[in-house]
């Protein structure tokens, strides 16, 4: 479809008059350095002129610590996973039918409704080649979007703001966590801090103070007795990396970029209301301020989303049940929310967990770290529907008693960039990837 003169003109503006804009809020400095080399950046082919605004919209809720993908996604009549998990398994009787061989895990009801009613599209079994059971490294991985045996000091969704979004506002990427995602690491920081308010607009009970953190970010306080959201393995920071500027261009340029958006996404924030009520839990309400930010205008391409606890290895049972039905309903209300607004069909929202668990539960009632496990892709654009194949449970397919994976966690990083965000993947993620036919 053409794209209307009005649309094409806003376009040409942002790409070009936005990035003197921008500029008018850092010092003089920074502005007769840079000022050329960003018109000439933002000539790139993958420079985007739409914003939140007026694009779709990524947002990515990860699951830290783990998540067990095969009490998430069931395996139904499977008499090796029943063997595997005589105390922790999910009967067939419980589970949230999705065809006759999979089901959902029963807390996740408002999941199973945004299934049958085509926003919900699972993945199964996503990993990557000789998977590494640590935390921290295999979130580094997913984080950056590197092979097991390389490193990189950005992240993927920093590639992407370096790639695609140059010139854009700092708030072209909030995180509602403790401290940036490594994903948001960029040769050029981009990417602000937000702790929200409640659903209802209230304002916290504890005024929240901010400051400039290294990379450039503005960091909110938390609020008395609470600890980051994710918890500690949710939040590990990417690298400070200034690219070409100058120690003093880069906080100037930053420091001021991250004000700048704190009012905005403020401003934003009170100028518009949930549509639907949420969950009280913290994840509920951080899904209410992001739908408040997109029905009141933010230019913010991508939402990062921390829900930590899934590190499962004791009594496994009951905590991951708690943790996946505050999940399915943050996220059930929140696509709720998005339809209200009319804005689901630019709207995706794709969870990840740094690993799943081993297929055998262990003496105390919970599962060890594993490998490959599903994930979920959720909006008014995806293609709903079981993606990838379930992983056989046949000791001969096991990869030293964990799941084997069959799709790499890229190629659906790769689908979403290039399916719903629009941009060419192989710049961002250094190589090709198959496409998933997860967006129709």
């Amino acid at each position: 479809m053409e794209s209307s003169p009005e649309l094409k003109t806003r376009r040409e503006f942002l790409r070009t008059g936005l990035l003197g804009g921008s500029l008018c809020w850092t010092l003089p400095t920074f502005l007769s350095r840079t000022m050329q080399s960003l018109h000439a950046e933002a000539d790139g082919a993958l420079i985007q002129g739409v914003t939140g605004k007026d694009g779709n919209i990524l947002v990515v809720l990860q699951l830290a610590g783990g998540n067990d993908g095969l009490n998430t996604v069931i395996p139904v009549r499977n008499d090796d996973y029943i063997k595997a998990r005589p105390k922790i398994a999910i009967r067939d009787k419980d589970a949230l039918l999705l065809d006759s061989k999979t089901g959902l895990h029963p807390a996740l009801s408002g999941l199973s409704a945004a299934y049958q009613d085509g926003h919900l599209a699972v993945v199964q079994a996503v990993g990557y080649p000789n998977p590494n059971r640590s935390h921290f490294r295999s979130t580094e991985i997913w984080a950056t979007a590197t092979d097991e045996n390389q490193s990189s000091t950005t992240g993927w969704i920093g590639r992407y703001f370096d790639n695609a979004c140059q010139g854009c506002d700092a708030s072209v990427g909030i995180a509602l966590a403790g401290q940036t995602p490594q994903a948001f690491a960029a040769a050029v920081p981009k990417g602000v801090l937000y702790q929200g308010t409640g659903g209802g607009g209230k304002k916290k009970s504890r005024e929240t103070t901010s400051s400039l953190e290294a990379d450039g970010t503005m960091m909110t306080g938390e609020e008395e007795g609470e600890g980051p959201a994710g918890g500690s393995i949710g939040d590990i920071g990417g690298p400070s990396n200034k690219g070409k500027m100058s120690s003093l261009d880069f906080l100037e340029r930053t420091e001021m970029d991250a004000k700048v958006s704190q009012q905005e996404i403020a401003k934003a924030s009170a100028r518009a209301k949930n549509l639907v009520p949420y969950p009280g839990s913290r994840l509920g309400q951080n899904f209410a301020s992001v739908a408040r930010l997109i029905a009141g205008g933010m230019p913010t391409r991508v939402y990062y989303i921390s829900q930590g606890g899934y590190d499962t290895h004791v009594e496994q049972a009951g905590a991951h049940e708690r943790l996946l039905r505050e999940m399915g309903d943050a996220v059930a209300a929140f696509l709720a929310d998005m339809k209200a607004q009319g804005n689901l069909g630019r709207v995706s929202l794709m969870t990840f967990s740094e690993f799943g668990r081993r297929l055998k539960e262990n003496a105390s009632g919970g599962t060890d770290h594993g490998a490959a496990a599903p994930l979920f892709l959720a909006g008014g654009s995806v293609q709903a529907g079981l993606h990838g194949k379930m992983p056989s449970l046949e000791k001969k397919d096991l990869n030293d008693g964990d799941v084997q994976f069959n799709v790499d966690f890229r190629s659906v990083y790769a689908t979403v960039l290039e399916k719903h965000l629009g941009v060419k993947s192989e710049p961002i993620l250094g190589r090709s990837f198959p496409l998933l036919k997860a967006y129709g």
